[in-house]
């Protein structure tokens, strides 16, 4: 396993948000700092808040240039590893299985299933170095808790928002959208939402040892649920839009208190 803390082992607590460029700006505004690891390189933003140093990770780079099946998710990790980070809060746009959970409602994830192919998602693939990593739960349950309080919480402050305190996340490595029998067999697994970057991040940050956690932002149904019509990745944008005010005062008030 090759990834290391710059300056040692931090007794402190350094926060980092891995989510989208646009969020990002919204969220913690700066000049992208590049971070090398063995795994290749990371940029990533930095600044003080309430006294804390956050760290904001672009998982699809900077612009967001990087398709989902090519994101680097060994190198941002490693880096987040590198600059002490002691816990990582994520955001993920995701369709809806569920006809319960409708776009632009959220969802606290607690469970997921890895269905991507091809990509190494794991520090442990060298020989001599065998690991196994329990998963029998796979999000952290303290930072689970506090997403749903500064969710409910800024639910109540800034306009009504319907937050879903668990769900299963099935992650695929995209880039096409499903079709509507994948949707059906998905849903039939008892998956909740699906999207296509959460399973390596999690995975990758428990290997690492550093506590994760994401809520994920429903931007439509899975194609069939509801409708036939052809998703965009512009109606996804759209709905993101809508809510990203919601998601940056979630992730702000995280911030400014103690962990």
């Amino acid at each position: 396993m090759s990834i290391t803390r710059k300056n040692g082992s931090s007794s402190g607590t350094r926060l980092a948000v891995i989510g989208g460029s646009g969020f990002g700006r919204a969220f913690l505004p700066g000049e992208p700092e590049t971070i090398s690891t063995a795994y290749g390189n990371a940029s990533v933003v930095r600044a003080e808040l309430s006294g804390r140093e956050i760290v904001f990770l672009a998982r699809h780079g900077v612009g967001h240039k990087i398709p989902p099946h090519r994101i680097n998710h060994r190198a941002n990790i490693a880096a987040l590893r590198a600059l002490e980070v002691s816990h990582v809060f994520a955001t993920a746009a995701v369709g809806s299985l569920r006809t319960d959970m409708a776009p632009g409602e959220f969802v606290v994830l607690d469970s997921f299933v890895d269905m991507t192919k091809g990509e190494v998602v794991t520090f442990f693939d060298q020989v001599g170095d065998v690991r196994h990593t329990d998963f029998s739960e796979p999000y952290d349950a303290a930072l689970r808790g506090r997403l749903i309080n500064a969710a409910e919480h800024c639910s109540g402050s800034i306009g009504p928002s319907v937050i879903h305190p668990s769900g299963t996340y099935l992650c695929l490595s995209g880039p096409r959208y499903e079709t509507p029998a994948e949707i059906r067999l998905y849903a039939s697994l008892g998956c909740d939402v699906v999207g296509m970057t959460g399973a390596p991040e999690a995975i990758l940050c428990r290997e690492a040892e550093i506590p994760y956690a994401s809520i994920a932002i429903v931007t439509n149904y899975g194609c069939g649920l509801v409708s036939t019509a052809p998703l965009t990745h512009a109606e996804v944008e759209k709905q993101m839009d809508v809510n990203r005010a919601f998601l940056v005062d979630v992730f702000l008030k995280i911030a400014r208190e103690p962990i």
